[in-house]
């Protein structure tokens, strides 16, 4: 039994949505070609059928992106375990900065990792929804700030890694400024249709970009709502 289920019984879940769901989840994961098993393991107990509406609960467990509502997605689970695979591989971060924090999934499973993650959302209803979910779950080394994701967190940077979970046209300068001197950036970038998933760190000569997969995301959008 997770960890979750322990303190709370609907995470449990029943049918489409048991543990034995979550394990074929997780093969599938696997045999595509997710390796870290720090990662597998979060996604495992980590109850997805909790961050999306009741009537597409029994839907949880297969690897696509749900609808959650304000022209919004939960990520599909692969793409959840490819970003945070990168986003760690190299060292476990301390402090991450997430962009983006739609169901709070992708941030749940960040907490799970790491020491502290502060997350920005622009839509205040997904916002308050989600920080439900944290409650619930909880996740109590999770801060939240309801603003325009674009312009990160300036007052809590440096980070030791930051998280983007929506496309830009381009990297966001404000963001690259708030990396600490060795950390990560995972985002996806482009144009609808030629989106892809790249890596930046900082190295010697400046910016090292590496161009990881094509991916499909939701625009990165500026203000709040």
């Amino acid at each position: 039994m997770s960890r979750f289920a322990r303190q709370l019984p609907e995470a449990r879940g029943l049918g489409m949505t048991s543990q034995r769901a979550r394990d074929r989840l997780i093969e599938r994961l696997v045999a595509e070609g997710i390796r870290d098993r720090r990662v597998l393991d979060v996604l495992r107990q980590l109850p997805r059928h909790l961050f999306i509406d009741e009537a597409l609960a029994t839907r949880a467990y297969e690897d696509t992106a749900l609808p959650i509502g304000q022209g919004q997605t939960i990520s599909q689970p692969y793409v959840v375990a490819r970003m945070t695979e990168v986003l760690i591989e190299h060292a476990l971060p301390r402090r991450v900065l997430e962009v983006g924090t739609g169901s709070g999934y992708q941030c749940a499973v960040l907490a799970s990792l790491v020491e502290q993650v502060y997350t920005v959302e622009r839509i205040d209803e997904l916002l308050r929804n989600a920080r439900r979910r944290f409650r619930k779950l909880g996740l109590g080394n999770i801060r939240s700030r309801h603003d325009d994701g674009r312009l990160g967190w300036p007052d809590e940077a440096p980070f030791d890694a930051i998280m983007v979970t929506a496309a830009g046209a381009e990297l966001e300068d404000a963001l690259l400024g708030q990396l600490a001197p060795a950390g990560v950036l995972v985002a996806p970038v482009g144009p609808p249709g030629r989106q892809e998933l790249l890596r930046v760190r900082a190295g010697a000569e400046g910016w090292q970009r590496e161009t990881l997969a094509p991916v499909s995301f939701v625009p990165l959008l500026g203000g709040v709502a």
